[in-house]
């Protein structure tokens, strides 16, 4: 089995109900991916790539969404690990950590930041008792935020030293705005402290489908906006802090599976044979504590 990981994909079933955000009528940007998606769709994709493991990542804010990847991670040996979801705001939230530890396939929990209106709910709605039994528990914290959410992250972060957290995305930079546009600013800034100042890991994933349709037109087009946002990464992160992901089938909206690996293959081409080796893989396991592969 190869020891590439795609740290960030995703899988869904309409009839469950939850996808609020794709299952709205009124965004036809989505309607490419308003379908089933199972991990058997990712698998010929994933060999192509020679990626042997997954990591499958929450889609819903549902207790019922957690179960729903738990139990396709015991059916599909490919499956390497789940981020699920909790609502830390809830009193019950603790109790559904403590639960959910005991899963040897759950690795990290997510809330969906992004989506959430008031940008300083990661430092204001959780509850006491759930954020302790998070930090706890043995599990990660996946980040999804946008540029926005960068200084409360920090705050967050600070104030929970020992909880491993990863920013999903890169943190959504602001690719096809305008060079004026203050999210710039917020992103460079604060991804920059985060990685100076705490221990955070980077995905290098959802890129694409941040930038304008003829950004990407060709994978060259693609590049020549990625490298000098990987190039930062690379500077303010180390190549022992980045962590690529697929973030399929998302993805699609913006490119194929295949054409995001070639983008991945010449912007880590620099690199040497061990650093590329650790982003494509080797950190995306020690962060998320996955066993070694064929174990």
């Amino acid at each position: 089995m190869s020891d590439r990981i795609d740290a960030h994909c995703h899988a869904w079933r309409l009839s469950r109900g939850d996808y609020h955000w794709l299952q709205a009528d009124d965004d036809p940007a989505l309607s490419a991916i308003r379908r089933d998606f199972a991990p058997a769709d990712l698998r010929p994709l994933s060999a192509e790539a020679e990626i042997g493991r997954v990591v499958l990542v929450q889609a819903a804010e549902s207790d019922a969404e957690t179960d729903f990847l738990l139990d396709l991670a015991r059916e599909n040996d490919e499956i390497a690990g789940v981020v699920g979801w909790v609502d830390l705001s809830s009193p019950g939230g603790a109790a559904r950590i403590e639960t959910l530890a005991s899963q040897p396939a759950l690795t990290s929990l997510r809330p969906m930041l992004q989506d959430i209106a008031d940008p300083d709910w990661l430092l204001t709605a959780p509850e006491a008792d759930a954020l302790a039994a998070l930090d706890r528990s043995g599990l990660r914290f996946d980040a999804l935020v946008l540029p926005v959410h960068l200084s409360r992250l920090l705050v967050f972060c600070r104030d929970h030293p020992d909880l491993p957290v990863i920013i999903d995305h890169a943190a959504k930079p602001a690719l096809g705005a305008p060079s004026h546009d203050p999210r710039h600013a917020l992103w460079q800034e604060g991804m920059a402290r985060l990685a100076r100042e705490t221990a955070c890991r980077c995905k290098l994933s959802g890129l694409l489908t941040e930038m304008r349709a003829d950004q990407r037109e060709t994978a060259a087009d693609a590049l020549a906006v990625l490298r000098p946002v990987f190039d930062r990464l690379l500077e303010w992160f180390g190549p022992e802090r980045l962590v690529w992901g697929s973030d399929w089938p998302v993805l699609t909206l913006a490119a194929s599976h295949a054409r995001w690996v070639e983008i991945t293959r010449a912007l880590l081409y620099p690199l040497s044979e061990p650093e590329r080796a650790a982003i494509l893989g080797g950190n995306a396991r020690g962060f998320y504590g996955l066993a070694d592969a064929g174990a």
